[in-house]
Parts: structure tokens; sequence; C-alpha cells
């Protein structure tokens, strides 16, 4: 933290985020933590810990490495792979108790071929997402009986909702999972996961659903109307310089243009620590006042339109809660996710206990 520029998670809030909403929605039998991409950029392991103290008892990665890592510290909880995982490194995942997710027929011809005793699988239905996952009913119930007549264990299904803000485009889907598993007894299945944050908050738990995946909403970064979810994400640095420029340019290419006396202050940090060059224009927090950003963003710093308040050592919050966190991601023309995944691992995680 030599440049004082830093990210603040708030571990305590995390927690009481997922006991929030595990109270809220309280009847289901699996709550899981998704923790991929460094737990949205919240990082280390201590994030982890604090989303399993909340209540979560399963958590859901994207790939090998970052179960993988978890395992260095966690051993007692179970870890779904979301992503797919080459055959060649299936013993990983037996000796470090990750499940692994089947989405085609023939990647599971692949897998029975592989030597394994008793590995647990989730299969993943398409219900409309088109990135993972089987559509096909006829498939499906090949595989659900390649999987019954092999070694593997079937210990969940479930899908992924693409747009649970359109209540027809959800219903859809949740008609096609019904579709698509009518044949089998889901009883017979010990998890039945299909709503992430969004669902999961939006609609009534379907009865065929014992499981739940937390992610965004676990780290405060989406609205819940029936819940105060706390914030657990800020982006702070300081003031380097204070440029007085009477005329001229700032920055690169010469993009900001001073015509009347302006105050430039410098900040130490840039794209190179994912504030990207379209961040010029929005705005940061400096002593509880809202500045903009001016000028092309540089690599390691950006500059800031100030007035005579500001001083040399001041802290600027450069994200600052779940409405600033809004508004940044609408000036990006993206979402709330890609701008806290977006900050690189170059800025140091402080975490609150």
């Amino acid at each position: 933290m030599y440049r004082n520029t830093y990210v603040e998670v708030n571990l305590k809030n995390i927690e009481e985020n997922v006991k929030k909403l595990i109270s809220k929605y309280d009847n289901y039998q699996y709550y899981f933590g998704v923790v991929k991409a460094d737990c949205y950029g919240h990082n280390n392991i201590k994030t982890v810990q604090s989303i399993i103290r909340g209540g979560c008892n399963y958590l859901a990665v994207a790939t090998l490495e970052e179960a993988l890592e978890i395992r260095k510290n966690i051993n007692n909880i179970p870890i779904l792979c979301l992503g797919i995982i080459p055959t060649t490194f299936i013993d990983e995942c037996i000796k470090n108790n990750i499940t692994i997710t089947i989405s085609n027929m023939e990647y599971l011809k692949k897998l029975i071929m592989v030597e394994h005793n008793n590995l647990k699988v989730h299969i993943k239905i398409n219900t409309g997402m088109n990135r993972l996952g089987t559509d096909n009913k006829e498939e499906f119930n090949i595989m659900y009986e390649m999987i019954r007549n092999s070694n593997l264990f079937l210990e969940g299904i479930y899908t992924h909702i693409y747009y649970a803000m359109s209540e027809k485009d959800t219903i859809i889907q949740f008609k096609k999972f019904g579709e698509i598993t009518s044949d089998i007894d889901l009883k017979e299945i010990p998890i039945i996961h299909i709503g992430a944050s969004d669902a999961t908050i939006s609609y009534t738990k379907l009865p065929i659903a014992n499981g739940c995946r937390l992610g965004i909403a676990m780290y405060g970064l989406m609205e819940n109307k029936q819940i105060e979810l706390l914030p657990t994400f800020m982006l702070y640095s300081q003031i380097i310089q204070i440029n007085d420029v009477e005329n001229g340019t700032v920055g690169y290419n010469g993009r900001y243009k001073v015509t009347t006396p302006e105050k430039i202050a410098v900040i130490p940090i840039g794209y190179a620590d994912g504030i990207i060059r379209k961040n010029t224009g929005r705005n940061v927090y400096i002593n509880g006042k809202s500045y903009n950003i001016v000028g092309n963003i540089c690599m390691d710093m950006l500059f800031i339109k100030v007035d005579e308040s500001v001083k040399v050592g001041d802290k600027v919050i450069i994200i600052k809660d779940i409405q600033h966190i809004q508004q940044i991601s609408k000036h990006l023309d993206t979402i709330p996710y890609e701008v806290i995944c977006s900050i690189s691992k170059r800025v140091p995680r402080i975490y609150i206990e």
C-alpha cells in the first residue's frame, strides 16, 4: 500500500449479507456461495471464510484452479466447478473433493472412460442461456442413464437463469427445465439448484428446487427492496499533486483542454489498476464532495478537476457504494459485476473484520 491506493473489503458486511439472505430465503437446504473470479474481485481466503460463516454450505467456482486455491486453506466444504474441467485432471477433483459439471454427451463419454471412484457430478441443463448444458430431453435421459450405470455419483442438476428481470423469459426457462427433466424422479437427486441471486430474490422458490446460488447479492452489489444489503467494497486513492493550469491541455493526446484557470489533481491509479479510460467524465468523492475525472486516464495515474478546498494528501474515494457502482456501470455501459472484477490484483485489498 505504498501509494495509498487500496480496496477496503468489509468482511463483517459480507457475512451479514449472507445471513440476511439465508434468513429471508430460508426454505432451501443448500446455499451455494459463488466465489469465482476471486470472490468477484474481493480476493483472499478471508472473504470465502466470511461467506461460510454467514451460512453457505457449498461453494461454487468457475475453474479448477480457483477450487484448488481454496483447498489450500479450507477442506470441510464441498466445491462445485461451474466450468468444464478437462478429464485429464479428474484425479485432482477426487483427491480434493471437487464436484464437476457435466454439460454434454461427448464430455460424459470421455469422463466415463477415465478411471475414478464415486466422483460427484452435476448435470447442467441449458434452458435458454445457450452457453453450457444440454437442451435436449432425449440426450438428457441418455446421460442420466449412463451416469446411473457408471461409478459416477449424480449429486445434482442445475440450470442458469439468464435474464431474471424478465418474468416472461424466466418462466419459459422454469418450464423448459421441467420438460427436459420430466422423465426422471427429481426427488432422487440430492440437489436441484436453479436460481442465482436475481432469480432467488425475484421469484417464489420452485417446489423441485432445494438449492440456490448466492453470488452478487452476498457482496452487496445489487439492490433488494426486501433486504438492506450492506456495502462490502470501496476503492480509495490519494492526491499526490495539484497543478494550477491556466491554459493548455491535460494528459495524453491533449484530450482535455483548459481555457480558464483550473486546479487539476493527480491521483496514483490508472487503467493498469482496472480504471479503464472510459471512466473519464464520471465522478469520484473527496471530503464528501463530488468531482469529475478529466483527460485521458494513464496506465498508473488519472486527473481530477478540483477546487480550492482540496489539498495534496486528501483521500479520494474512487468507488463508494452500490449506488455509485451503478452510476459507474451506467457511465461505462456495463454492469456492476464488471466494475468490481476489473480492479486488478495490483491494488492491495485491506480486510475489515
